[in-house]
């Protein structure tokens, strides 16, 4: 997999990201000096957090932020469409996928956010996908809380009312398929709502370490 972002802010020079298989590699160019990191994406954890204006990915183990993205530059669509792909990038490569693996792999959440909504399989598979994984009760509030502040969109409100559910209910599976089913209504909004909700799409993929 390649995925390329470039961002630019003007009189600070541009950042450059791109995704080559299980690295990212990041170029940031400013007008006195160029710096060049390679990441590996095994470190990651793919649940980044919303800070002010930028998007954050921490390491596993790490106290700080390893990678800062300005958020929707160059544009919402663009920043969107490259954060999902990296989360799943980093899933695929936790799971231990070769690129050619991957491929095979369902495209679950982030394979078409701004295309159809995804489809899971049929009811059965997928409360077996979802029994028994660990839902954080304050992770949901925060996912909240983001909504009903960045996103004023009257399509999110049965989302909202299904997270609130399985905040206050997280073992209870019908709510978590509730979870599921609004966010497939979403439709275009979804790259919106797992910006300032990320937690939605490390909550809605495989564990990527193998955990519940």
């Amino acid at each position: 997999m390649t995925m390329k972002l470039v961002q630019k802010r003007f009189l600070k020079g541009t950042r450059e990201f791109e995704i080559i298989n299980d690295v990212i590699h990041v170029r940031i160019k400013t007008p006195f000096k160029e710096e060049k990191i390679t990441l590996g994406l095994s470190v990651l954890d793919p649940e980044p957090i919303v800070n002010n204006a930028c998007v954050e990915f921490y390491g596993r183990a790490e106290p700080e932020p390893l990678l800062s993205l300005l958020m929707d530059n160059p544009s919402a669509d663009e920043f969107n469409q490259f954060v999902v792909a990296l989360q799943q990038q980093i899933v695929q490569v936790s799971n231990g996928f070769t690129d050619s693996e991957a491929d095979t792999q369902p495209a679950g959440i982030a394979g078409n956010v701004f295309d159809e909504p995804p489809e899971f399989d049929e009811p059965e598979s997928k409360r077996s996908k979802y029994l028994g994984k660990s839902i954080r009760p304050a992770r949901l509030e925060e996912a909240i809380q983001m909504l009903e502040q960045y996103v004023a969109d009257e399509e999110i409100k049965p989302l909202l009312a299904a997270l609130k559910a399985l905040k206050d209910d997280p073992e209870n599976e019908s709510c978590m398929e509730q979870v599921v089913d609004a966010f497939n209504d979403l439709g275009i909004v979804q790259g919106a709502v797992l910006t300032y909700a990320p937690y939605l799409s490390v909550l809605l993929m495989d564990d990527p370490y193998g955990e519940n």
